[in-house]
């Protein structure tokens, strides 16, 4: 009897503690998630706001002025996440494998300076590789100039072929410290018996890494990658730093942030419309749960049942 009175009475010591983050956190998350759900459901009518469920959907997917821009915007946000996946991913595996290496000198210095760049605002990020590659007063023509190989350099932010792509490998470059570091300290997690017990049989050096370290690690790499996916379709800041809410040239760097941007407060001549705006940010929303719910019941699973 006296454990089930025990089980039966209500911490409110857990209440007390939990209920500041949980407001907090439902003002300025939930609270305007389901605004936002509800806006796209409405429409305005000579300044009314009229009830039009799905319409403003209709008019995403159906609509060619608006399907288009979405789909370009759609799919320059997968080149997006693409190339960090690709490029981001592994050499933060590589540099983790690397500084995790018990004699490599000055191994504080590396992370550190690796790391630097997360925590820089993303205007100066944007603005200051928008100056490095400038063909008028940037440096990247001549340091590829003194090594020989100027031939290589072309306005990369001016030409829509490489727009994007330059945008994502900086976008790499200032990130590429968070899976380093998430992946260095799964490293440092793995038991020295495993590794000790490798040793004994022969597994020494890259295959240590390849048949002991990289599977044990591999929980670490798939939230790293969905986190990596939460990301980049949440992108917004450097797009809008060094190309404006335009995503120039000629929309060739329009992602869902800009395209939803522009749409909700207007830019220029473009009058603003909450109402498609929130709808354009539904469906961001739904791509980003439909990502995560993918991974969390396919690709999760799989890893536990691979792990136990």
């Amino acid at each position: 009897m006296p454990a089930s009175k025990d089980s039966s009475v209500i911490r409110w010591h857990i209440v007390v503690f939990l209920a500041p983050a949980v407001l907090v956190y439902t003002a300025i998350m939930i609270f305007p998630l389901f605004n936002t759900l509800r806006l796209a459901l409405y429409t305005e009518i000579e300044r009314e706001r009229v009830f039009v469920g799905l319409q403003n959907f209709y008019t995403l997917f159906g609509d060619p002025i608006w399907s288009d821009a979405f789909w370009n915007a759609l799919g320059n946000n997968f080149w997006f996440f693409f190339i960090h996946m690709i490029v981001q991913n592994p050499i933060g595996i590589v540099l983790a494998a690397i500084l995790s290496h018990p004699r490599l000198r000055f191994a504080h210095f590396y992370r550190s300076a690796i790391f630097i760049p997360t925590i820089l605002s993303f205007v100066i990020i944007g603005f200051a590789w928008k100056l490095i590659l400038s063909p008028i007063w940037g440096i990247a023509p001549s340091m590829l100039d003194a090594v020989g190989l100027k031939s290589l350099y072309a306005p990369y932010l001016g030409k829509e072929e490489y727009a994007l792509t330059t945008l994502a490998l900086i976008s790499v470059w200032q990130f590429i410290g968070i899976p380093m570091m998430l992946i260095y300290a799964a490293l440092l997690s793995i038991p020295e018996e495993i590794l000790e017990a490798g040793e004994c049989d022969g597994i020494t050096g890259l295959s240590a890494f390849w048949k002991i370290k990289l599977p044990l690690i591999l929980p670490a790499i798939g939230i790293i990658s969905i986190l990596t996916f939460v990301g980049n379709f949440n992108a917004f800041d450097l797009i809008y730093a060094a190309q404006g809410a335009l995503a120039g040239p000629d929309f060739s760097t329009d992602i869902l942030g800009t395209f939803m941007y522009r749409t909700f407060f207007g830019f220029q001549l473009q009058l603003g419309d909450p109402h498609m705006g929130s709808a354009i940010a539904t469906a961001m929303f739904g791509i980003i749960l439909i990502g995560v719910c993918l991974y969390l019941f396919g690709i999760q699973t799989r890893m536990r049942r691979y792990q136990f």
